[in-house]
């Protein structure tokens, strides 16, 4: 294999006419980290309430819960990505489809919301797991104290339960901003993507992503350094030495 290295090309405007190759990559890099924060939001969110929903003692809300980890955890992403962004437009009311269909960045917008639900199954079984480790104690106490089911994991449960899953939830973060790269099927011009049309481009595969692959390494290890500094910080000295135990597989 005679393949000719050139660094320089990273320098070499590209042919979308909007700066270098290297810029190209780095606006791909920008898209997958804004893609990563909102999906993550929705993962946080609906998953610390399907976490909880599924350690209720309502039955029914544990079924629901549980119906919710089940789909989403499931189905992989890809299919996802396929569904919400080819399959959900024609079945809506014709209005709205057509709507969603010229709705800009309609790609951005269902990568989000794909990559969000998906990640959201397994913080919300990352969340039961914290909440099922906790001794029984605590909640008998507090029920003792008079506090309502809603105080109990506001006050007693919650503020535990985030400490005990936070490395947990440090790699499903990580995850995200991996996952997004699966969004380039459904046209989101991310960090994945960038390196593809580089290397259609310019044919110099290896040069965009080794590149492409580092931006993605240098990303993981900033997050990762900044959650264990978070970690530390929030920490109960004495109580969290097995946090990092309590991993979903």
């Amino acid at each position: 294999m005679n393949y000719k290295w050139n660094w320089g090309i990273l320098f070499e405007v590209s042919p979308e006419g909007k700066g270098t190759y290297l810029e190209m990559l780095l606006s791909g890099l920008m898209w997958t980290l804004t893609t990563a924060f909102f999906a993550w939001m929705i993962a946080l969110l609906l998953g610390v309430t399907i976490g909880v929903l599924r350690t209720l003692p309502s039955r029914t809300g544990r079924l629901v819960g549980n119906a919710y980890v089940e789909i989403f955890r499931n189905i992989p992403l890809l299919v996802q990505l396929f569904l919400w962004y080819f399959v959900v437009p024609e079945l809506v009311p014709e209005r709205f489809g057509d709507w969603l269909k010229q709705l800009p960045n309609a790609a951005f917008y269902n990568g989000v919301l794909g990559v969000g639900l998906f990640m959201s199954a397994r913080v919300a079984e990352q969340v039961r797991t914290g909440i099922e480790s906790l001794p029984v104690g605590q909640r008998m106490a507090s029920t003792a104290l008079g506090m309502t089911t809603a105080q109990t994991y506001r006050y007693v449960l919650m503020p535990m339960v985030f400490r005990i899953i936070f490395p947990p939830l440090t790699s499903e973060l990580l995850n995200t901003i991996k996952n997004t790269s699966v969004a380039l099927t459904i046209g989101l011009m991310e960090l994945t993507a960038r390196a593809r049309s580089m290397q259609e481009f310019s044919f110099q595969v290896f040069e965009a992503f080794t590149v492409a692959t580092l931006l993605y390494l240098f990303t993981n290890m900033i997050v990762t350094i900044l959650m264990r500094r978070l970690e530390k910080s929030i920490a109960v000295p004495g109580y969290l030495g097995t946090s990092a135990n309590v991993v979903v597989h």
